[in-house]
């Protein structure tokens, strides 16, 4: 599966990121794979690497570039119990620091670079992401009704900037939230907006889950709930950006 590192330029400078995409060339339709706050490392890479043997031109930015190249912050290999107090230590003020502003100006870039990659097939894309990575996903697709047809989010919080701000989405939707994160009662108020919305939408739990349950370097871990995932995103990309 090829593989290489590209930088995008932004408004407030250049974006390392990950691509990954078929082998034997031609253009394929294009996927902005937003990590999640961990960043880019082997598990995000194997996952856009799985997404592009699909037949997908699958993009991975490194959402904390302002703060430096790939790796941001270091990681253990294995991200247990005991290792999350130390992350999240360094983790939460980069979060913090990347407002909704920040975001919605780096959308834009992300876009603008993967719809003109050379690998990359005109027409619509999509955007799927992972816990933060799954909020800037949400808020990537609401600013961008037009180009984005698609966008999937993974154990996160995609009502963080209120019900009201998903009601620009026209893209096809699906929503899967871990047990440990959303209560049933909320995940009818939060579908009922997405009704009212008129949002073409999938939202569901997945059971016996916890935060970060596709993320197989972490003890959040579940690897059924991996393949509902990949369940769910497949069919979604297929019809929107393929016609299946």
């Amino acid at each position: 599966m090829p593989t290489t590192m590209l930088h995008v330029p932004t408004p407030d400078g250049r974006a390392d990121a990950f691509a990954a995409f078929p082998e034997g060339g031609g253009r394929h339709p294009g996927v902005l794979m937003y990590p999640d706050g961990f960043g880019i490392r082997p598990v995000l890479r194997e996952m856009a690497r799985e997404l592009a043997g699909h037949g997908y031109y699958v993009l991975v930015p490194n959402t904390f570039y302002r703060h430096g190249p790939t790796p941001v912050i270091e990681l253990p290999e294995y991200i247990g119990e005991e290792a999350r107090p130390a992350v999240f230590a360094r983790l939460m003020p980069l979060i913090e620091e990347h407002t909704a502003e920040r975001a919605l100006r780096d959308a834009d870039a992300y876009l603008g670079f993967l719809t003109t990659r050379p690998e990359v097939a005109a027409g619509p894309v999509a955007v799927t992401g992972y816990c933060f990575g799954g909020l800037l996903a949400t808020r990537t697709a609401a600013a961008h009704p037009g180009p984005v047809a698609a966008v999937a989010a993974f154990h996160a919080p995609v009502a963080a900037d209120g019900l009201d701000a998903l009601a620009g989405i026209t893209a096809r939707v699906h929503f899967g939230h871990a047990e440990s994160d959303l209560t049933p009662e909320s995940l009818g108020e939060l579908n009922r907006a997405l009704e009212a919305a008129g949002v073409d939408h999938t939202s569901e739990i997945y059971p016996g889950t916890v935060h970060g349950f596709t993320m197989s370097d972490t003890d959040a871990f579940d690897p059924a709930a991996l393949k509902h995932h990949w369940d769910r995103l497949l069919p979604l990309l297929d019809r929107t950006l393929t016609g299946g």
